[in-house]
């Protein structure tokens, strides 16, 4: 269960705030914080659809070195006004994520087995929404804000914020996040979530495709009658 925590960690759920330092922050212009939630509010009400390519990187303090890089392609879309998310994940393995009405299920296609975690509440919602569709208002409810002020990525003017989540339950596997999100689209190019074991896992979002039409097949989970299944 843990690796399955950990891969959706960096997407959506927790895998997180006890007591670990958060980052010096410069002084932000006034108002600034401000600004970019009311351009969130903005991109969520224009926010159709996002289509990139990920790749998540695992950093274990333990051994001081990156120990787990996936990488693959990912999307979200709204759906009835709820986020609806698929993950293929290549390397180093085969593995399909999906997440719809509460339910999220991770499918590992070299051993043929499910894994299907029901929400609890909207704890997925609040991270899969992480600069992806969500709106300033939303952010404002589930995450204590500090302004880290701009950063431009990959040419793309973003705002550097640090969350810390209010649900206890939430902190007790995520002492913060930092993310880079263009505030114009609503869209995370960079995610970094930490531990209380002092691990982080690096999130980056390349080859952005914006409110275009998903093809959803590649991301589809077929089962058959030899996949072995589990719920949590």
């Amino acid at each position: 269960m843990t690796s399955i925590r950990r891969i959706a960690a960096s997407l959506l759920f927790s895998t997180s705030v006890l007591c670990l330092t958060v980052p010096a922050i410069a002084q932000q212009k006034p108002g600034h914080l401000d600004e970019v939630l009311r351009q969130m509010d903005a991109a969520s009400a224009k926010f159709q659809s996002v289509e990139a390519n990920f790749e998540w990187d695992l950093y274990e303090k333990v051994v001081k070195q990156v120990t787990t890089q996936q990488s693959g392609t990912i999307y979200f879309r709204k759906e009835s006004g709820k986020t609806v998310m698929g993950a293929k994940m290549v390397s180093p393995s085969v593995k399909l994520i999906e997440y719809r009405s509460g339910l999220l299920r991770l499918y590992d296609v070299p051993t043929n087995h499910l894994t299907t975690v029901r929400s609890k509440g909207d704890q997925i919602e609040s991270f899969l929404t992480l600069g992806f569709g969500g709106s300033g208002s939303e952010l404002m409810k589930a995450w204590t804000i500090s302004d880290l002020g701009p950063e431009t990525i990959n040419g793309v003017e973003t705002a550097k914020m640090d969350l810390v989540p209010k649900d206890p339950e939430i902190r007790k596997n995520c002492t913060h996040i930092t993310i880079w999100v263009d505030p114009v689209r609503g869209v995370s190019l960079k995610q970094v979530f930490y531990m209380p074991s002092d691990d982080y896992r690096t999130a980056t979002y390349t080859n952005i495709r914006y409110n275009q039409r998903v093809d959803e097949k590649p991301y589809q989970i077929n089962t058959n009658n030899k996949t072995t299944k589990d719920e949590h």
